[in-house]
């Protein structure tokens, strides 16, 4: 499983507030000492042949002489020297996803797909933004938030909601106790400066850099910012630029419900092998009656509504989750095993570290504003679970709760305009639920890019993952510039069409479906947006 990395708890994008354009050259970092190397710390395989190191930069970039804080980055260098194409930025998105595993794992996942000239051309580096993972400080409000087994995300009655929403409250303000200090300075305006701190610190005069998700508006901030220092971005899960971070939210809602139900549909297809049911609705169904279940005594005593929830989601973001939980969804059902689902749940699903829950909120909350009335709130999610949108809606309002309660409003959000910047390549799935297809439109509008349609495609961010059409484009602009040609309207310019569904392992048993179904995912499922 440590291929496909779990997303416990859908994000959330939101509210555009006052769009106002920011100077960067007004407020560049002085440049950082010469970068100390040494050997990664831990265990992570992506990290074996990387070499890690801290870089100072300031915590306000209003007083660059201030106090400093420091980013964890780490490298893996190039060893084609006669073709060297200078530094390879990856960030995986979040907001809060570590990304410092990256420069091993973009040079693994491109060597997997084919295009081992990446990773020989580029040193690739990888880094965990400012208050995440291994940067110091590192943001952590209460690690016990998320400990099951917590209400039910779908309030049946005021209480219910007030306990959540004092639940959310009591996170924020533990927030506001521990780090008030840090918190004003966690837009992603300042993540975009910190990688220019990398850039300089690096000795380059220009950076290659690619966003996956929330990465994509790191990205297009940064190109804001500093259009001039961009030689290539690669952009792929594209954030709608007019949701941040409130409305966007309710439109993934939609596209959750929808994705669930793809998945719904295909353990349907499958019944000989799951025993679920034969239609969408009879396996919707059983899913509903379990969730119903854990409601009154937790599975195993300790996955209720909203751990199922959340085990669930992950087949929205990822087709390569169906089987897996598919089969523990079976077991239980079919066998009453709850220890399926409830190991399934601890090994793969809980985490007691609350520092990407902490950043998601922390970034979101200072990147825009957000309703300040909590009767919008509630109306809005009211309104989409009576519409049928049940699946995800009242969690994705928990998930972003904590933002109602933060100490101040964020904001102004930053108008994305990358005039000057080299021409970027982005990509997007159409049946994308973490960052829907319109996102890609959007930013293709917004920045001089060429736009990648995967026709069909409904795992989240999905380059480098085996469609050869999607990561053969990738490599192509990255090693020589080649870029698709332009065709007029706001459209794609070029589409792939998306990869067949995977086939059950036993159905795949015969020679016939075995050439149908793709690999299991090259690389771990990328982060919320």
């Amino acid at each position: 499983m440590k291929r496909l990395a779990v997303i416990t708890a859908v994000a959330s994008l939101g509210l555009a507030g006052t769009a106002v354009a920011v100077s960067a050259q007004a407020q560049e970092a002085p440049a950082p000492a010469a970068v100390s190397w040494a050997k990664c710390a831990g265990d992570d395989p992506y990290l074996a042949d990387a070499e890690c190191a801290q870089i100072q930069v300031p915590l306000d970039y209003g007083h660059p002489n201030g106090k400093k804080i420091s980013v964890a980055v780490s490298r893996v260098k190039h060893t084609d020297t006669k073709h060297y194409k200078g530094v390879l930025v990856g960030n995986p998105g979040g907001p809060g996803g570590s990304g410092l595993y990256l420069s091993g794992g973009l040079a693994s996942w491109f060597t997997g797909v084919g295009h081992p000239e990446i990773p020989a051309q580029y040193d690739i580096i990888g880094f965990d933004p400012r208050g995440v993972g291994a940067s110091v400080p590192a943001l952590t409000c209460d690690p016990h938030f998320s400990d099951p087994v917590r209400p039910d995300y779908v309030p049946h009655s005021t209480k219910d909601e007030t306990v959540w929403r004092k639940k959310s409250k009591a996170y924020a303000q533990a927030c506001a106790s521990k780090f008030g200090w840090l918190l004003p300075h966690l837009r992603t305006t300042d993540a975009a400066r910190d990688i220019d701190a990398i850039r300089g610190a690096l000795g380059q005069r220009q950076i290659s850099y690619y966003g996956f998700s929330y990465g994509t508006y790191l990205g297009a901030t940064y190109g804001t910012l500093f259009p001039a220092r961009v030689r290539h971005m690669v952009l792929d899960g594209n954030v709608d630029d007019r949701g941040v971070w409130y409305d966007a939210q309710l439109e993934q809602d939609k596209a959750f419900e929808r994705n669930i139900k793809f998945f719904f549909a295909w353990i349907a297809k499958y019944d000989s092998h799951f025993h679920l049911g034969k239609t969408e609705a009879a396996v919707e169904k059983a899913y509903y009656t379990m969730r119903a279940k854990a409601g009154k005594q937790a599975i195993g005593g300790k996955v209720g509504p909203d751990e199922l929830d959340d085990t669930f989601l992950n087949a929205g973001y990822n087709t390569g989750w169906y089987e897996p939980i598919a089969d523990v969804f079976s077991a239980y059902v079919t066998q009453g095993d709850a220890a399926a689902i409830a190991d399934f749940y601890s090994d793969n699903i809980f985490s007691p570290d609350d520092n990407g829950f902490a950043m998601y909120n922390a970034v979101q909350a200072a990147d825009a504003k957000w309703p300040t009335s909590w009767s919008k709130w509630h109306r809005d999610a009211a309104k989409l679970y009576k519409q049928g949108y049940r699946f995800n809606t009242w969690g994705n309002v928990w998930f972003n709760a904590p933002v109602k309660y933060w100490p101040f409003q964020g904001g102004p959000k930053l108008k994305i305009n990358a005039r000057g910047m080299t021409t970027a390549l982005l990509v997007q799935s159409t049946l994308d639920a973490a960052t829907p297809y319109p996102g890609g439109v959007e930013m293709h509008k917004l920045l001089p890019s060429r736009l990648v349609a995967e026709l069909g495609g409904k795992t989240h961010a999905n380059t480098l993952n085996g469609n050869a059409c999607l990561d053969d484009k990738v490599a192509a602009y990255l090693s020589t510039d080649a870029l698709p040609k332009d065709k007029p309207g706001s459209g794609p310019d070029v589409t792939c069409a998306a990869l067949p569904d995977p086939v059950p392992s036993s159905v795949a048993s015969s020679a016939l479906a075995k050439s149908a179904a793709p690999k299991v995912p090259a690389r771990p499922l990328i982060g919320r947006p």
